[in-house]
């Protein structure tokens, strides 16, 4: 329990109006969209790095734990404050600070959200490329932190590739400052991928210097229909066989375009059992010609029907089921389990097999979505957690699943994070040896363990 003296220390380093302690106020902070709840004890609403560095510094000394929190949109239990403590939240990191036209990239605070950013560099004929789900609500910060991804990682990548520096606040309240503008640093050890994509767990990203790249004169969309499941599925691995790269291969199953659908009337093709949504970019001569490409695979592995949007209207119809999907999902259902098995592309049609197979076995509804064109496959379980039988049932199949994933060569997560949900599975993956590395590093900044308790290792391994 924070004691008042500690909370007026706090209040003088940020203002008493950027410090919460009622439950009422701080209710919105203790859950993310996964069935996981933890009211904080206090929310902390920093200003600049300074504060935090001084309140991190006052949280270190006493031992009270740190809970970084952006958009909260995360889908792994990272922003719950499984020990209580602070949570701190970015939300007053909000500005764009400089495009620099000159060198590519931008420098911005880790509270801007993802969407706003985009508009703002795609304005001036620029891009930035990763692209999460949740981009209108996500901030670039959590992003950062969870290495997010998004439909157009197939060709782009994800977020690591795109962050040339930053500035963060170490678990102990030092201020570490990495990389920079250059294009090419190989100066020491490279922290940069380190931090990246480390969930909040060995400190607080306040301001990132991001890469961004030339906006794509064209761009065409298409949506190929299939009567079997497996063939949409092999048509995914035969697109990247055929050597071609579209921006995104997104495929949908057939009850997950049945709840679009109901949610969103987008035309989906809701008789069919699958559907790949594809689009490609680049150059004016180019982009005719592999969209005829990626037509002639899907006809020749099956494809009933293909739609190709003639018009921008046509292409945000196709995309609009797509972007609604986890809200159609999540109005469907009173919980979700939003899981994120990744596997080499190739075995795609393995693991579609296996999440259909463990859906009729443990007798759920797993409507299964994903970034197919780098094997990242998202089956949503649509159940209830006051079902405690069938709660039984969603974890044994969860169990299954991941280790069919690691058994076929894939991973626990190819965008997600591991955050709270996935921990137990984290040295199936990666060994003792793996998990030795990472608490040493863990245990080296942050020995206290006051950084996102919980997350990313398992508990004893940082006791």
């Amino acid at each position: 329990m924070l004691d008042k003296s500690f909370i007026s220390s706090i209040q003088q380093c940020v203002g008493r109006e950027n410090v919460l302690t009622d439950k009422e106020d701080m209710i919105c902070y203790s859950y993310d969209p996964t069935p996981n709840h933890q009211m904080p004890e206090a929310v902390v609403i920093p200003n600049n790095i300074e504060e935090i560095s001084k309140v991190v510094k006052l949280a270190n000394k006493a031992g009270i734990p740190i809970t970084p929190r952006g958009g909260g949109t995360n889908i792994c239990g990272n922003s719950i404050p499984v020990k209580g403590g602070i949570v701190l939240a970015m939300h007053h990191f909000d500005r764009v600070i400089e495009i620099d036209t000159a060198n590519l990239c931008a420098v911005v605070q880790a509270g801007v959200i993802t969407a706003d950013f985009h508009r703002q560099v795609e304005a001036l004929g620029l891009f930035y490329p990763p692209d999460p789900q949740a981009s209108s609500m996500s901030m670039l910060g959590g992003n950062v932190a969870t290495n997010a991804g998004g439909p157009r990682g197939f060709k782009y990548g994800v977020t690591r590739d795109y962050v040339l520096g930053f500035k963060m606040v170490l678990p102990d309240g030092r201020i570490l400052k990495m990389g920079g503008k250059t294009v090419k640093n190989v100066t020491g050890y490279d922290l940069t991928k380190l931090f990246v994509g480390s969930e909040g767990t060995l400190g607080i990203f306040t301001e990132l210097i991001l890469r961004i790249i030339p906006l794509p004169e064209s761009k065409r969309t298409m949506l190929a229909v299939f009567d079997g499941l497996l063939d949409a599925a092999r048509t995914v691995s035969a697109v990247i066989a055929a050597k071609i790269i579209p921006t995104t291969l997104e495929f949908m199953d057939r009850e997950a375009m049945r709840l679009i659908e109901a949610y969103v009337p987008c035309g989906l093709p809701v008789d069919a059992a699958a559907a790949i949504l594809i689009e490609v970019d680049g150059s004016e001569r180019d982009v005719p010609i592999q969209i005829k490409q990626v037509e002639e695979v899907c006809r020749q592995f099956g494809a009933r029907e293909i739609r190709i949007a003639t018009t921008e209207a046509e292409s945000n119809q196709i995309w609009a089921g797509r972007k609604a999907a986890f809200s159609s999902m999540a109005k469907s259902a009173p919980t979700l389990y939003v899981e994120d098995v990744t596997v080499p592309r190739s075995k795609i049609p393995e693991i579609v097999k296996t999440i259909t197979d463990l859906a009729a076995k443990y007798k759920l509804k797993i409507p299964i979505l994903g970034h197919a064109g780098d094997g990242n496959m998202h089956p949503i379980i649509l159940t209830d957690e006051s079902n405690h039988d069938e709660i039984k049932r969603v974890k044994q199949a969860i169990d299954e699943m991941f280790k069919a994933a690691l058994e076929l060569g894939g991973t626990l997560s190819g965008e997600h994070g591991i955050g709270l949900d996935k921990v137990k599975y984290m040295e199936w993956e990666l060994g003792e040896t793996g998990i030795d590395v990472m608490r040493k590093i863990k245990q080296a900044l942050d020995p206290k363990n006051i950084m996102n308790s919980n997350k990313v290792l398992p508990p004893e391994a940082v006791q």
